[in-house]
């Protein structure tokens, strides 16, 4: 058997050579089970770091499931899954589906003023979590939907009704 001087080779004990040789191409059902297997690995690591972002962000602070939509002029479209955190004198939301440990939106408690609250109608209730209760809010900048379980509602006002007293107002 003859060897290529460029070409890093090994010859094994059974007297084959192992290593590369010019001319030899790979059949093209490997090239497609290669990019198959290197797809599924990164479809595996995105999940894993999904589960690890939910467990970092979840690590001694509770959440709650809690879906936004910034336009409600939308009608039933424009819903994004998430969870709420309380940080303070702060609500912070995080997208489901993003590897981003940073709030996506942070809602300040003096800020924030709710609305009405109504149940999901129509295609709503395919695009949040059942039992939801959708919920109009404003805050400084724009009004804004917010979809929560009704015990996540009742801890919202709670939240909000707790805030300390505006040393504005002079009370």
């Amino acid at each position: 058997m003859q060897r290529l001087a460029s070409a890093p080779s090994r010859e094994l004990a059974d007297g084959s050579v192992w290593g590369c040789s010019r001319g030899e191409t790979m059949p093209w059902w490997q090239l497609v089970l290669d990019v198959l297997g290197a797809l599924l690995l990164l479809a595996a690591l995105v999940f894993l770091g999904l589960i690890v972002r939910r467990r970092w962000l979840t690590k001694g602070e509770p959440t709650f499931d809690m879906s936004v939509r910034n336009d409600p002029a939308q009608g039933s479209r424009g819903w994004t899954l998430g969870w709420g955190r309380y940080r303070g004198d702060r609500l912070e939301w995080f997208r489901a589906f993003t590897l981003s440990l940073r709030p996506k939106r942070v809602f300040d408690r003096r800020a924030m003023q709710l609305g009405g609250r109504r149940e999901p109608h129509g295609a709503e209730a395919f695009a949040l979590f059942a039992g939801h209760l959708v919920v109009d809010t404003c805050t400084f900048d724009r009004e804004v939907e917010v979809a929560l379980s009704p015990e996540s509602f009742t801890g919202l006002v709670a939240w909000l009704e707790a805030a300390p007293p505006d040393p504005h107002l002079g009370g």
